[in-house]
């Protein structure tokens, strides 16, 4: 009997999960609210708080879901015996590539504010760490004289030049590129960092 009713439990769990994320697709997260959700999943408003916490929760997995299809997308674009600048590059692109084909899933991942005092689960943040993890392998051979700690900072750097770009330009804010532009500028732009960084082993 527990047994069935722990599977009717994660059905719903699975129906809220990919109602949320088709509504965020669709709508973006501002849009989000729990009686729509829960009228797509087919349940009663209550239903979403007998297997998540509340609203937030919900989008904590809607948003781990995300991480997963990225670093799905990144783990299908490496290719073995690429340089560190091409895997660099490659990484810039796909992120791009990501961020246009679901933009608003993407945005999620940053959008998502919890009210004063509360704090994303620590499951959630390590879950963003495989970001930083997938950057920081080129950086091994590129930047041979960094420790992991100053490895680990030089990743988070230039994810966030990336990611700014990204964010600015599909924003069409006055200072972003045009997104006919936007892959050749993010490509170029990786090309000078990586030979900065040659040159900076020479000296």
């Amino acid at each position: 009997m527990s047994g069935r009713r722990e599977e009717k439990r994660e059905d719903l769990r699975a129906r809220l999960i990919e109602a949320a994320r088709n509504r965020i697709a669709a709508d973006g997260l501002t849009n989000l609210r729990a009686r729509d959700v829960t009228q797509d999943a087919g349940c009663a408003l209550g239903g979403l708080y007998t297997v998540f916490a509340d609203l937030d929760d919900l989008i904590f997995h809607v948003n781990s879901g995300t991480l997963k299809s990225l670093e799905a997308t990144f783990a299908l674009a490496e290719v073995k015996d690429r340089t560190p600048t091409d895997e660099l590059r490659n990484l810039a692109r796909g992120y791009l590539t990501f961020a246009v084909n679901h933009r608003h899933l993407w945005k999620a991942l940053f959008e998502h504010r919890l009210s004063e005092g509360r704090e994303s689960p620590q499951w959630h943040l390590d879950e963003h760490l495989f970001l930083m993890d997938v950057i920081a392998a080129p950086l091994v051979d590129l930047q041979p004289g960094l420790s992991a700690e100053e490895r680990a900072s030089r990743a988070r750097t230039l994810f966030g030049a990336v990611h700014g770009v990204i964010s600015i330009s599909l924003e069409a804010r006055f200072v972003g590129v045009p997104t006919e532009k936007l892959e050749r500028e993010l490509d170029d732009f990786v090309l000078t960092i990586a030979a900065g960084s040659k040159a900076r082993q020479k000296d």
